[in-house]
Parts: C-alpha cells; sequence; structure tokens
C-alpha cells in the first residue's frame, strides 16, 4: 500500500523524535545516573584543566541555532509533499531566463544539460523563456530563440574589481548587455544543474505569486548516474539541510538569516539588478552568500520554491575537500565584511565559527566520557540533542535522495547504513576543510570539475 504525503511526514516525524531521545539516552544526555554531579572539576583537572573542558563543552553550542532551524524546518512543514500542482495557466507567466554560469572548460557537459533543460520547460508548458549561458571561453552552442551564449570579454571590470562568477553574473547586468525587463525573473544554475518538471511549475507558481524578488528550492545529488558514493552520501546532509533550515528559513521569516546556495536561485531582475554582485574581491569568493546578505540588508524578501533541482557531488575528495575550503574561506569574507551591517548577519556569523571551531566542538565526543564534568542538565540535553539533529540528517538525507522504487529494498537499506559509516569520513573531511580554510589563502577560487567520468563502483 502506497502512503501519502501526510503519512509519510508523520511517520518520518515520529522516527526522528525517537531517534533523538534513543541517542540522548545512549549519549548521557537524559542523565539516571547522579555520579557525574558528585565530581568537582577544579579540584580533580584543576583550573585550567577544568576551564578548557566547560570552553569546548559550551563552544559546541555555536550550532544550536541551525540546528533548532533544522528540527522545527524538518517537522513542521511536509517533508514529503506532493507533486507541484501549476496555479495558473504557464501562458500568463512572466518572461522567465535561466542564467548559467560557466568557465567554458566542459563544452559537451553545458551543451548537453542545456538541450535537457530546454526540453524540460517546454514539457512543463512554459513559453515565456530563454536559456543563458554566459561563460569565459566560447562554447559554440546553437543559438536559437529560446538559447543564447554570451562570452565575458577579457578586458570587462567591474568597478570594485570583482572576480570570478561575481564578475561575470555583474556583466550580464550592465546596461549594455543586459536585454531583460526589471519585471522579467532569473533562474541561476550552474552548469551541471538539471530542472525537473516540478522544479519548473515551482518556479513558475512562484514567479505568478510575485509576492517575493527572491527564492530558492531543494537541490539533491543522487539521481541518474551516482559517480562518487562516498561525497554523494556525504551531501545527503545538504539535501536535508534545503529541508530544514532553508524552508523554515524561508517560509517563517522569508529572509537568508543563514544565508542560501548559489544555484537554484530566483531572482527578479529589477531586485537583482539593484543589490549587484559587483561587491569587489571579497564578495568573489562566496558571491551567493554575500548577494544574500545585501539583499537582506535592502529589505527584500524571500520564499522556499516547490519541486527539485538536480546535481552532482563532486567527482573525487580532492575537489569535495576543495569546495568546502571555498565556501568556509567565502562565508569568512561575508562576515567579516563591513559593506555588510552585523545585525543583518549574527546567524551567520555564528554559523561560520561554529564550523570554524568544528575540530574544537567534536573533540567533547572523547573528553565528554574520559574528562566528566558536572553540567546543568540542560545542558547535557542540548548538546546530545545537536548530535542527534545532525546525525539524523544524514539518515533523512537518504530517505529524500534514494527512493525504494528506484533502487530496490537491498540497496535502499544498504544507503541508510552506508550513511552512518560516512558520518566520521565527513567530519576528519571538513575538518581538513576547516584548518586548511582558516589558515589559507582566503582569496583563490576553486572550480569542482563536474564533468562526468566513469562511477566508483563499490
Amino acid at each position: 500500500m502506497m502512503l501519502d504525503s501526510k503519512s509519510k511526514h508523520y511517520l518520518h516525524c515520529c522516527l526522528f523524535v525517537s531517534f533523538i531521545f534513543l541517542f540522548e539516552i545512549l549519549s548521557g544526555g537524559l542523565k539516571f545516573d547522579k555520579s557525574v554531579y558528585e565530581i568537582n572539576p577544579w579540584v580533580r583537572y584543576g583550573y585550567l584543566g577544568a576551564s578548557l573542558l566547560y570552553f569546548l563543552r559550551f563552544i559546541a553550542f555555536l550550532s544550536l541555532p541551525q540546528v533548532l532551524f533544522n528540527f522545527i524546518g524538518l517537522t513542521l512543514y511536509n517533508a514529503f509533499p506532493d507533486k507541484v500542482i501549476l496555479k495558473g495557466s504557464p501562458l500568463l507567466a512572466p518572461f522567465v531566463c535561466f542564467r548559467v554560469v560557466t568557465r567554458g572548460d566542459f563544452p559537451h557537459l553545458v551543451k548537453t544539460n542545456v538541450n535537457r533543460n530546454k526540453n524540460k520547460c517546454i514539457d512543463a508548458g512554459l513559453e515565456n523563456f530563454l536559456i543563458q549561458v554566459v561563460t569565459d571561453k566560447p562554447i559554440g552552442l546553437e543559438q536559437d530563440k529560446r538559447v543564447q551564449e554570451i562570452v565575458v570579454p577579457t578586458t570587462y571590470r567591474t568597478k570594485t574589481g570583482a572576480l570570478f562568477k561575481a564578475r561575470a553574473l555583474q556583466y550580464c547586468l550592465e546596461d549594455d548587455v543586459n536585454i531583460l525587463n526589471d519585471t522579467d525573473w532569473l533562474v541561476h544554475l550552474d552548469e551541471e544543474t538539471i530542472l525537473t518538471e516540478n522544479s519548473v511549475r515551482g518556479i513558475l507558481n512562484f514567479v505568478m505569486d510575485g509576492k517575493h524578488q527572491f527564492g530558492q528550492g531543494l537541490i539533491t545529488y543522487a539521481n541518474e548516474e551516482v559517480v562518487n558514493w562516498i561525497t554523494t552520501l556525504a551531501d545527503t546532509f545538504r539535501v536535508t539541510d534545503d529541508m530544514g533550515k532553508l524552508k523554515f528559513q524561508f517560509r517563517m521569516f522569508h529572509k537568508p538569516l543563514f544565508s542560501w546556495k548559489g544555484s537554484f536561485v530566483v531572482t527578479q531582475v529589477g531586485a537583482e539588478r539593484a543589490v549587484s554582485f559587483d561587491n569587489g574581491i571579497d564578495g568573489s569568493i562566496a558571491e551567493d552568500c554575500f548577494f544574500a546578505m545585501r539583499a537582506y540588508e535592502k529589505g527584500y524578501s524571500f520564499n522556499f520554491i516547490e519541486g527539485e533541482m538536480w546535481e552532482k557531488s563532486p567527482f573525487t575528495l580532492w575537489d569535495f575537500i576543495q569546495q568546502r575550503k571555498r565556501w568556509l574561506q567565502g562565508i569568512f569574507l561575508v562576515v567579516h565584511s563591513k559593506q555588510i551591517p552585523f545585525k543583518n548577519k549574527i546567524l551567520l556569523a555564528i554559523s561560520c565559527y561554529s564550523w570554524m571551531t568544528m575540530p574544537l566542538s567534536l573533540s567533547n565526543l572523547v573528553l565528554a566520557s574520559r574528562y566528566p564534568i558536572p553540567c546543568n542538565p540542560l545542558v547535557d540535553f542540548f548538546c546530545a540533542f545537536i548530535g542527534a539533529v545532525n546525525m539524523y540528517m544524514f539518515i533523512f538525507g537518504v530517505i529524500k535522495s534514494f527512493t525504494i522504487y528506484r533502487i530496490g529494498l537491498a540497496r535502499f537499506m544498504l544507503c541508510l547504513v552506508a550513511a552512518f559509516f560516512v558520518i566520521p569520513f565527513n567530519m576528519v573531511i571538513e575538518n581538513i576543510a576547516v584548518i586548511w580554510g582558516v589558515f589559507g589563502r582566503k582569496h583563490a577560487f576553486y572550480v569542482v570539475n563536474k564533468n562526468l567520468k566513469p562511477a566508483v563502483v563499490i
């Protein structure tokens, strides 16, 4: 018997709460043995040792805001929505431009995906649309009324010296290049992003509603051929993050409190031109994050878009590390930029520093058992709560990324088990990226290779 979406969501909520409760008991978040409270840490470990242990215990709370957002988002909103239904005729929808930015290193990949996405738009009933490919190197696309190639001149410089993807995006907004009206809409995609009919319908509903100037939706990474199972399973965490934190901040507050991603971004042209991607070198490493914070500062509103798009996880562990390093460094530059008021980046700053101090907070996994310290019961509870939610995000990400119908029950269960084994790997990789990101050069922009390679077989 097939379960409806609400039944699936209720089962997920029950599993989520049960998992947290079990984790609380097994990890000691809910203590029944009171002997730990008899320990005097200042005597046993000395003032320096006890102070360090308490510092490490409380530094883990930097991640509590985003953990709470993920928990509320995953339980408050239906995590298994039905097929997206159009709320109006596509013929009456405003003009939509799908903009792909690429260096031009993988022309075959771009050509293939442009053709796929164009056909998907037509299948979904979209009439008034254009696919723009913005590239540093000529690709040689077969251009027609629905496909346009824009080559960024090597001589082009922005007013503030923006580089990399931000430079290409800003070039398209220049008066002598832009062909769109302020009331038109842009959908930003990476070169490997694949549209689905649900995402196109979700975009149409969003732009026809017209209440918000910016929107974003879900991206999954385990569709069609899985090239690297390790990185794909690690990226299931990001899938859950979209369904939890991202969805909650946009549905409830309509603000990018924790920023957003750089793909499946929907913007109204006039609003994008007002915000601008010309934000100097500091706004060029994580240009998506800097843009979101600028838009937040200017008072624009955001919403979550139904439907999902498909992308690929990095094909190699080296690319995976480089990707995370760039994100960390880019967000760090945004947090420390004087161009953005602190009030607009408080939660982003807390999130950034929770990431940067991950090696310290993870030390509690060892120190808490070897060097126990008495804490308020709420402190113990929330420390375990943070760990439980973060672990469950891998489980839920697998459930959202794979289906029994597509891969079979045996492989589905194997993926669930494998997700647990990926967690330690993800911790190690993230810690390497953090240490490298903190001490490495901050203004480098590494481009992950998403040109399809032979699959890694496990």
